[in-house]
């Protein structure tokens, strides 16, 4: 539980060095960043504790070289210490208790000092400190992955978080983070996963052509979501495709899927619109796409 000791402000020490893991460079230099509210603080307890349920394994190595425990090619985070504010620790005593028997430093913070670490209008007033949680594509590809979603040149991290989301839930093996991509560790990036990025291996990698060959490793075929695809994702012949070990590959809101790495893929996959709409958005079309193969790979 909270120390009744102390409170502390938005100057002391330990919330001035949280509020600087607000920032990229901040988390890069200290391997360390924010997860704000109870579904995020909760995953992240469940993940670090062992109390989510998954058999930690062997180690992994996360993009910058640090190790970590491993769950499936997942990097278990470690939780530093948890801040709540005496509102946000009065509804939520069994994660500060889960916190506490684990040896977590739990700390009573003002409303301020908790306005000052939070990004968005509504602070939640519950926030841990946690390790990284990304891992190299080679271990985020341990194993015999089924179903994996690769986000290519993503800059909007809610957009990131969503797809993260989505993979989890479809029961993906992975997800990589390629070329100029958003940082997972983003607070709008966790927000948006709802906890998932404590649930499965997040990989990031600059080289997409890295990322290309690591899947083709593991055995995965490569699915370029395109708009003007040469198959019709719900197309039998698809279904059938898409039964079998594969990678899915998107590209930015913006700019969609480069046209080299398209060409690269084995096949191009479109989403049919049947509607007058233009388009669908990036979380919508993977939704869709990735859940065509989750239900694909299910057995009848």
């Amino acid at each position: 539980m909270p120390d009744a000791r102390l409170i502390c402000t938005e100057r002391t020490p330990r919330v001035v060095a949280a509020r600087k893991l607000l920032r990229r460079p901040g988390r890069e230099r200290t391997g360390r960043f924010l997860a704000e509210g109870a579904q995020a603080v909760g995953a992240a307890l469940a993940s670090a504790t062992g109390t989510d349920g998954v058999t930690r394994t062997d180690s992994v190595t996360s993009a910058d070289g640090a190790a970590g425990h491993s769950a499936g090619g997942h990097r278990v985070p470690r939780v530093f210490e948890v801040f709540a504010t005496e509102a946000a620790a009065a509804r939520n005593t069994a994660l500060l208790a889960v916190a506490s028997a684990a040896g977590i430093p739990v700390s009573t913070i003002t409303e301020r000092a908790a306005a000052t670490l939070s990004e968005t209008v509504t602070p939640q007033g519950l926030l841990a400190v946690c390790g990284r949680i990304d891992v190299s594509v080679a271990d985020a590809l341990a194993g015999a992955p089924k179903l994996v979603v690769v986000l290519l040149e993503a800059s909007d991290p809610g957009n990131a978080g969503t797809v993260i989301r989505v993979a989890d839930a479809a029961g993906a093996d992975a997800v990589v983070l390629a070329g100029d991509a958003v940082d997972p560790h983003n607070g709008k990036c966790v927000r948006g996963s709802a906890g998932s990025v404590f649930h499965l291996p997040v990989a990031l990698e600059r080289d997409v052509a890295t990322v290309l060959a690591e899947c083709r490793r593991a055995g995965l075929r490569l699915l370029a979501a395109t708009a003007d695809g040469e198959r019709d994702l719900f197309a039998p012949a698809t279904a059938t495709m898409l039964a079998g070990p594969t990678a899915w590959l998107f590209g930015s809101e913006a700019h969609g899927l480069p046209a080299h790495v398209a060409a690269a893929a084995d096949d191009r996959i479109r989403v049919p619109i049947y509607g007058r709409a233009e388009s669908l958005n990036l979380a919508t079309a993977a939704s869709v796409c990735v859940y065509a193969s989750a239900h694909a790979q299910r057995p009848e």
